[in-house]
């Protein structure tokens, strides 16, 4: 499970635990990278 957040125009993606993981542009981008980033730390 996973948080975004909305600042300043860009959705940044946060771990269970409030770590920062990565930020986007768009809420479509950050699912679609958190899809590659789940493949990835698998």
């Amino acid at each position: 499970m996973y948080s975004l957040k909305i600042v300043r125009g860009h959705v940044q993606v946060y771990d269970l635990r409030g770590n920062f993981l990565f930020s986007a542009d768009s809420e479509r981008e950050a699912r679609e990278e958190l899809e590659d980033y789940e493949e990835y730390t698998a």
